[in-house]
């Protein structure tokens, strides 16, 4: 008989059985017993500062209690709790038996065995010791019984666990043991190379259709597996036997990555961002706390990855959406709604056995109800998928049906076309041969008329060039003309700018007037030059000595705009120094005071220069620029 069986049958049983602890009796016809009620004591010890020698003193012995329950448990995860049983071998014992704890999940187990000699032996077990100090290499915790003594033996385990554990002692004889032990392990081989089928077949779905749903299918089906590995032990026995502190929150990562891509799963496989974006956005907010709610539990709090009834919330939420996609009409949402009614029922009916509701966990069934729905709900995951490829292979199917429809109405309007075509060719091409003879005879029309236009042509060429060159000589004449009355006329400041309308102009005057005779460095005399960083500057090839256009000029570190400078001095020569700095303020819109000192320095040259300018001519004015080295 299972586990669960024995366990239904001692239930039925207990209100018969005595208070006392009952000590189990022990023959070789016995191959395995399940310790429950009244043959397991307990003590709880919420200082957990208890020994061993503590608990043997008639004043502890007397508080152990025997069980209410068929499956003991840790309700208050802070205290340390203290078991025992008896058990009572026959004579003559030939049978080797060892003690099995079925809870893979408790942290520290301190076994307390009777030696013949009346003593005892400590054996520690417990997943926080490294894999490779267990006795036996199995996933559950093992304590081989080689010299059981012959009499009436009690035996100690002192038990502490963060998680609430379940107190399940089961003494096997080894034969028995390797029997069950065999056949759970098919039994896992056979869930876990489900698991990867699922996954290789959809990973080789993604490679091919390169559709994001099948690969966020591959990871939540590896979740699924990495978790139901963590649960059964099979990771910590394989995966991470030397790294006891990761295995004790390790399936809370992968519970996490479960949640977060069955809710990435759904959203694809459902077209949720399409068929219900209020739900669309209900599952990225949930995604987005779900991940932060893990990072918070595992940097403030582990011991809150204990709560996974949590994980029934995004269950729900795509429990939900499934349903309400699947009503709007979306075919392949029922094969997911039916996976995930196993799979909330899987949920729900752990949620209840973890609340105390003892009598749901009656059997093996029970016991992996929620594996056996995980592997449920994948096959009609996997149905889903199958049926929206199916889907997809028919909307293929009818629009190439309606393509080639298409195609075919397509060549018939082609044929149609073609001979009107053809009509209209044959009707055209009588149309040109008979108005070819008279396209000829205009074609010979038109070569004549062609010879008599090309020597018109060249005749019109020779007359533009030579106005071409009229025009120019006008023009020079007309710039010596102009540039001969503006400089011989009083003319305002806008007539003036046409002749040095910018700053450009003005540099370009002062560079041909500075170096009219040629460069020559004033530092190392040297007369080859390259241009400098400002605007028409020069610097020297062999010393780098750099000149600036308005060094050793009138305008050496004015401030006056270089253009209004020109036009003062044009002014004050014209007027032989006769017009006011007032005058000069109101015309170039410069403050008087400035009018005056830059006057009375031209007006100081023009004195100075007097011989110079008197024959200068019109561009007299110019011989006031340069300053005499």
């Amino acid at each position: 008989m299972t586990l669960r069986i024995l366990s239904l049958l001692y239930i039925l049983i207990y209100p018969l059985l005595a208070n006392a602890q009952k000590p189990v009796e022990i023959n070789d016809s016995v191959d395995q017993h399940i310790f429950v009620f009244n043959e397991i004591e307990q003590l709880e010890d919420p200082t957990g500062k208890l020994t061993f020698q503590d608990v043997l003193e008639s004043r502890y012995n007397a508080k152990f209690k025997p069980s209410v329950k068929s499956t003991p448990q840790n309700a208050h995860q802070n205290s340390v709790y203290w078991y025992r049983i008896t058990v009572s071998p026959s004579a003559g014992l030939k049978k080797r038996f060892l003690l099995e704890f079925f809870d893979q999940t408790i942290d520290e187990i301190d076994a307390f065995i009777p030696t013949e000699k009346g003593k005892y032996k400590l054996i520690k077990l417990g997943d926080q010791q490294k894999f490779e100090n267990r006795g036996i290499k199995h996933k559950n915790f093992e304590i081989e019984l080689d010299n059981l003594p012959n009499r009436e033996s009690t035996f100690y385990f002192k038990i502490r666990s963060r998680s609430i554990a379940d107190v399940i002692i089961v003494l096997r004889s080894v034969n028995w043991f390797i029997q069950y032990a065999l056949n759970e392990y098919l039994g896992f081989g056979i869930f876990y190379g489900m698991i990867l089928i699922f996954s290789f077949y959809n990973l080789i779905m993604y490679v091919y259709v390169q559709q994001k749903q099948y690969l966020y299918y591959v990871i939540y089906i590896l979740s699924v597996g990495l978790y139901e590995t963590c649960i059964d032990g099979i990771a910590y026995q394989y995966l991470w036997p030397n790294s006891p502190a990761w295995n004790q929150h390790a399936h809370a990562v992968v519970v996490c990555c479960m949640s977060v891509f069955a809710l990435l799963f759904t959203q694809k496989l459902l077209h949720v961002k399409t068929k219900a974006p209020v739900l669309n956005k209900l599952i990225n907010l949930l995604i987005v706390l779900r991940i932060v709610t893990f990072f918070f539990f595992y940097f403030f709090n582990q011991e809150l990855f204990e709560y996974r009834f949590i994980e029934v919330i995004p269950l729900t939420l795509a429990f939900y959406t499934g349903i309400y996609i699947y009503r709007k009409g979306y075919k392949p949402a029922r094969f997911f709604v039916l996976g995930y009614s196993f799979l909330f029922v899987g949920f729900v009916l752990k949620f209840l056995i973890m609340l105390g509701l003892d009598w749901l966990n009656f059997s093996v069934l029970s016991y992996y109800s929620l594996s056996l729905c995980f592997i449920v709900e994948m096959s009609f995951f996997s149905f889903a998928v199958g049926d929206q490829v199916h889907l997809l292979k028919k909307k293929k199917e009818k629009a190439q049906r309606a393509t080639i429809r298409q195609m075919q109405a397509n060549e018939k309007l082609k044929d149609s076309i073609n001979k009107e075509l053809e009509i209209k060719v044959q009707e055209r091409t009588k149309e040109v041969f008979e108005k070819s003879a008279i396209i000829e005879e205009q074609n010979i029309q038109l070569q004549e008329t062609n010879k008599l236009l090309k020597s018109q042509a060249e005749e019109i060429s020779r007359m533009n060039a030579l106005l071409e060159k009229d025009n120019q000589v006008l023009k020079v004449d007309i710039e010596k003309v102009t540039r001969a009355r503006i400089m011989s006329t009083d003319v305002d400041f806008t007539e003036f700018s046409k002749i040095y309308p910018d700053k450009e102009s003005c540099f370009k005057f002062l560079a041909d007037l500075k170096w009219s005779k040629g460069y020559i460095c004033k530092k190392c005399s040297n007369t080859q030059h390259t241009l400098g960083h400002s605007p028409y500057s020069r610097r020297c090839s062999k010393c780098d000595y750099e000149e600036s256009v308005m060094m050793n000029t009138i305008f050496q570190n004015t401030r006056v705009p270089i253009n209004k400078s020109f036009y003062m001095i044009f002014l004050i020569y014209t007027s032989k120094g006769k017009i006011s700095s007032h005058k000069l303020s109101e015309i170039l819109e410069i403050r008087q005071n400035t009018c005056w000192t830059y006057s009375s320095k031209i007006k100081k040259l023009m004195e100075e220069r007097k011989k110079e300018l008197r024959n200068a001519g019109e561009m007299g004015w110019s011989k006031l620029v340069l300053e005499e080295n």
